[in-house]
């Protein structure tokens, strides 16, 4: 079994859980003044593993699988594969943890602002996967017929989230998804260049050149 599959089965376990239980709902859920005030600092990653609704969950996990299976399988190839693996669930962890700090500062005496969801780790794992694989085509949510190149989307959804991070609008945390984003291929390339002879960047470039 892969470590996108425990994931998603220990999410999903704990999700479940959580929409019938409104104790555990609240001692899971990011609250930033729990952090400030309380010292909850675990709400960080715990938060990552609870989920508003069924869309919710069933839409981050469906994207965990479909990008996390294949960068899973990349963090093994690249690093060999025990470090693979330990690698890619740092990741996952960690990014539940640096895609939230914007909010974080931002929220920190707010006790109305409350966020929950793997989003910004979902976020991180599929830019990863766009990165390593920039040609691949992505499918528009509202129109799955159509695909676009990864490198045209990634992108496209960069400046969309920024875009409404700033309005603020919604119950979406977008904050979280465009820092996952950035962090996740940082991620990809300091691991790469410090552990390995593998250039992402370079490989990014031609893998775009040989697009055109």
């Amino acid at each position: 079994m892969t470590l996108t599959i425990i994931i998603i089965c220990i999410t999903a376990v704990i999700s479940f859980t959580a929409f019938s239980n409104a104790k555990l709902m609240d001692d899971l859920i990011f609250s930033p003044p729990a952090v400030t005030y309380r010292n909850q600092w675990y709400r960080f990653i715990t938060c990552g593993f609870i989920h508003a609704d069924m869309l919710h969950l069933l839409f981050n996990m469906y994207a965990l699988y479909l990008f996390g299976s294949s960068i899973e399988a990349d963090f093994m190839r690249i690093f060999g594969e025990m470090p693979g693996k330990l690698l890619y669930l740092g990741l996952y962890i960690t990014s539940l943890v640096i895609s939230l700090l914007p909010t974080y500062a931002q929220h920190k005496e707010n006790y109305g602002y409350r966020s929950l969801g793997a989003s910004g780790a979902v976020s991180a794992i599929a830019f990863c996967a766009m990165f390593l694989s920039p040609r691949s085509g992505i499918g528009l949510i509202f129109v799955p017929f159509i695909t676009i190149p990864a490198f045209i989307f990634a992108p496209l959804f960069l400046i969309v989230s920024s875009v409404l991070a700033k309005k603020g609008h919604g119950n979406i945390n977008h904050s979280a998804h465009l820092w996952g984003a950035i962090y996740g291929i940082a991620f990809l390339i300091v691991t790469s260049l410090v552990l390995t002879d593998f250039n992402p960047i370079t490989y990014f470039v031609e893998q775009v050149r040989d697009f055109f």
